[in-house]
């Protein structure tokens, strides 16, 4: 008979005598482990897959690669590999055996005792391992099975709670980190379940109990355990659901102090809060995981259940409702005995109803998620209980000022709002969220949310909590009312983008309860941010619905949506219905006797005929507005009206009336302090200069323009004249130039989350691109783009779009219909990010394909 003896680093495998040695002392392995290690030495450097792996493990069993985890985690720590110097994960592969073996065989005869000398194999009197075994394989979490392993063998950390809210899966990662490691602790592994045990006071005489420790009257449990534990060498427990027994945390602080040997791994909702706690916050799965928990448990209760190309998507969005948590993934894949995956979804509207139904012998509490939801509500104050609940008027978080707002409008919380917030952090029922330069955010997860919402209806709190939401919603949207400069009207959009959701909500509520005066005054004050963050189709909506359960009352509030939904639908190219909201408008105001109103209404119905083309009728409009802000004495509106006229008789030819009205508008501009406007005046007369061919005096406007722009902080304004200054670049045949300004005006438009400006840049390197003999790279541009502008429903004003075809008419032409649908087809099924990737690199460096 031939054996083999592998040496790699400190290590050799006798496959003879079916050990490990170092340093001529046995390595305990379990024997799976052992095998897996000696399949991995007799094929170094090669990558093994998972299941060629498992193959030679279980030949005659099913198993998960969650039992193959299990063995290499048990491995990299019986051989201090934690760098994965010796074996190597190739992630979603398998496993490289990467140490450098020496191998060779041993000749012995058949029933011969071998030579070597024995292995020296330590004492293992006394030892206990006392670990649960799980029914079903862990999934998802090979990668926190690993670190809390890690964390845990670390010299400095005898303390370690897993947190994480309800259902999330802290006891299943504890009972296999715990497995992992168990070789690990020569004196045991104790899991102790608390879930039974309500009184603090009575956790020592559990532990004694679980440990069997002799009872000695006059000692106290600590010195009991202590002394139990006393030169048998590292001991593991392992405490399952602390959360209601937190007072008890002092007795465990008290037990590693008596103990030096002893290591405590803790399950619970809230972290203890004792000196040298080591946190590690469990989340919920990641969406792949969570969609293979859910196949996994719906095949368990119909075999033959699969992931297909038709139901994952349904699938995923199942698991996303749930927020990932894998008590509520287990519940919901158990309906699938009954109900289709899609039927399962359009029951999730209400989850904490449908999911119920857990295995009875479960803790009742995880036999459906309100149970789970419940058992974390009862563990609070009735303060924080107030707190939790009304914080769920909230949808996408809050900040601590909104909070305070919201949920001590009467302050009666009866608790300190920075206390009661962390604690229901601690505790897992709120998550903080850090945000880059902004304070942060707390939220709730969805399944949480809903059970809070139940909550606070049945408090009779719902509507005084959710009239203050929407006055919270109310006294931030309307501070981007005044006329901002451009830095702070940033911020302000910065906000309003995190505060979204909670603005829908109060939409919601606002419209629900009919209170039509807030419901105006909100949806006034979100047009510039409808408008400027590109929610055209959504802002519209807002305000059509608003008019319809309004009726007839509320006049000027009318007349001025009216006049926003004017605004919204010529971005969106709908003219007709542009105009007749447009037209309304006006008609209002001329009854209200409004001039104010009235000057407003002409100068949007002549930006509205001017996008439309309809040039004669754009200027009969801003003449007249002009004259009624004249009588007003406006200026800045005077002065805006101006740039407006001018933009209008330029393209009519008139550029004498043009130069007039801008140089009166950009005196004004600068008599108000108003660089900005200024710097638009100088952009427009840049426009006159282009038009008449002289393209010198045009680079000047414009250069003036980008640095008035910079010195106001107007990053739009900026972006913009950088396209015109590329613009000129190409005309001029600079093409590094032209490259550069379009590629910083791209960064700043992407920067800024205006999709119209991306599209606007892209549509420029388009233009270049052709210019340069690239017609494939210039209409796949293009097509980008186009499909941008459909994404937001704001296509180019016809004229505008003219122009753009005529400009990339030769590249068709070169490329051929066939070719030049494909260019543009890839160009539109492009993202946005790939889209600003392919404009921003310099085509001349890196050659692209041609027609």
């Amino acid at each position: 008979m031939e054996n083999s003896i592998y040496q790699f680093g400190e290590f050799t495998l006798d496959s003879g005598r079916g050990c490990v040695l170092r340093a001529g002392e046995e390595v305990k392995l379990r024997p799976k482990v052992y095998e897996t290690l000696k399949y991995l030495v007799e094929n170094p450097g090669r990558l093994i897959a998972k299941q060629e792996l498992m193959q030679v493990l279980w030949p005659d069993a099913f198993v998960t690669d969650d039992s193959l985890v299990q063995c290499t985690v048990e491995l990299r720590r019986a051989l201090d590999d934690r760098t994965q110097q010796i074996l190597k994960t190739v992630p979603r592969r398998g496993y490289i055996f990467a140490a450098e073996v020496i191998s060779g065989p041993i000749k012995t005869k058949v029933g011969t005792p071998e030579t070597a000398p024995e292995p020296v194999v330590s004492e293992e009197s006394r030892k206990r391992y006392d670990i649960p075994v799980p029914r079903t394989p862990l999934v998802g979490r090979e990668q926190q099975v690993e670190e809390v392993a890690e964390l845990l063998l670390r010299s400095d950390v005898r303390l370690l709670s897993l947190t994480g809210a309800g259902g999330s899966g802290k006891t299943r990662l504890a009972v296999a980190v715990a497995k992992a490691i168990e070789n690990k602790f020569s004196a045991g592994v104790q899991f102790v379940g608390l879930a039974s045990i309500t009184h603090p006071e009575l956790i020592p005489s559990a532990l004694i109990e679980a440990l069997h420790v002799p009872q000695v009257p006059g000692r106290s449990p600590v010195r009991l355990i202590a002394q139990h534990l006393h030169s048998k060498g590292p001991f593991l427990l392992v405490l399952d659901n602390f959360e209601q027994v937190l007072p008890a945390a002092t007795f465990v602080a008290e037990l590693l102090e008596a103990s030096a040997s002893l290591k405590v791994l803790v399950t619970t909702r809230a972290h203890l809060r004792i000196y040298g706690e080591q946190e590690f916050p469990v989340s919920p799965l990641a969406q792949s995981s969570a969609i293979e928990l859910f196949v996994q448990r719906a095949a368990a209760v119909r075999p033959g259940f699969a992931l297909t190309q038709d139901n994952e998507g349904t699938i995923r969005e199942i698991c996303s409702r749930l927020d990932g948590l894998p008590l509520g993934i287990e519940l919901a894949a158990a309906r699938i005995k009954v109900l289709s995956p899609a039927a399962i979804l359009e029951r999730l509207q209400c989850p904490l109803t449908f999911l119920t139904g857990g295995a009875l012998d479960l803790p009742r509490r995880q036999q459906t998620l309100r149970n789970t939801i419940d058992w974390s509500h009862g563990l609070l104050t009735e303060p924080e209980q107030k707190l939790f609940r009304r914080l769920s008027a909230f949808v996408g978080g809050c900040t601590m000022e909104a909070a305070e707002a919201v949920c001590n409008t009467s302050h009666d919380l009866g608790i300190d709002l920075l206390e009661g917030i962390s604690s229901l952090v601690d505790k897992n029922l709120v998550l903080q969220v850090e945000q880059d330069g902004a304070d942060p955010r707390f939220s709730m997860l969805e399944t949480i949310r809903e059970y809070a919402l139940d909550r606070l209806e049945a408090s009779g709190e719902q509507e005084s909590v959710q009239k203050a939401h929407a006055a919270y919603c109310l006294v931030l949207a309307e501070e981007g009312n005044p006329e901002l400069s451009p830095r702070d009207r940033s911020r302000w959009l910065a906000q309003c983008d995190a505060e979204i959701d909670n603005f829908r909500r109060a939409l919601d509520w606002l419209f629900q309860a009919q209170a039509f005066d807030w419901g105006f005054r909100l949806c006034e004050a979100l047009f510039r941010f409808w408008e400027m963050r590109e929610h055209l189709a959504e802002g519209r909506d807002r305000l059509e619905t608003l008019l319809r359960l309004s009726g007839v009352g509320h006049p000027r509030n009318r007349a001025r949506v009216l006049q926003f939904l004017g605004a919204l639908t010529s971005t969106q190219g709908d003219f007709p219905a542009a105009e007749q909201y447009l037209e309304q408008s006006l008609a209002v105001y001329e009854d209200l006797g409004d001039e104010w109103g009235i000057a407003a209404s002409l100068n949007a119905l002549g930006v509205s005929a001017r996008d439309r083309g309809d040039y004669a009728v754009a200027q009969t409009h801003f003449e007249r507005s002009l004259a009624c802000w004249r009588v007003l004495n406006e200026p800045l509106a005077v002065a805006r009206c101006l740039n407006n006229l001018a933009n209008v008789v330029r393209f009519r030819g008139d550029y004498a009336r043009a130069r007039w009205a801008l140089g009166e508008a950009t005196e004004i501009f600068a008599g108000l302090g108003d660089s900005s406007g200024a710097a638009w005046s100088l952009s427009q007369q840049g426009d006159i200069a282009r038009e008449q061919r002289d393209r010198e005096a045009a680079r000047k406007f414009y250069e003036r323009a980008v640095a008035a722009f910079r010195a106001a902080g107007d990053r739009w304004g900026t972006a913009r004249s950088l396209t015109d200054l590329g613009y000129i670049d190409c005309e001029q045949g600079d093409h590094g130039a032209a490259h550069a300004n379009y590629s910083n005006a791209l960064e700043m438009f992407f920067g800024l989350g205006h999709r119209r400006g991306v599209a606007r840049a892209l549509e420029g390197t388009a233009c270049l691109a052709l210019a340069r003999g690239e017609a494939f790279r210039a209409l796949k541009l293009a097509g980008a783009a186009s499909n941008m502008r459909q994404l937001i429903g704001a296509p180019l004003p016809p004229a505008e779009q003219a122009r753009l075809d005529a400009s990339l008419a030769p590249a068709w032409a070169l490329l051929g219909e066939q070719e030049g649908k494909a260019a543009w087809t890839e160009g539109t099924e492009m993202t946005e990010e790939q889209a600003v990737q392919c404009s921003l690199e310099d085509s001349s460096a890196i050659g692209t394909r041609q027609g």
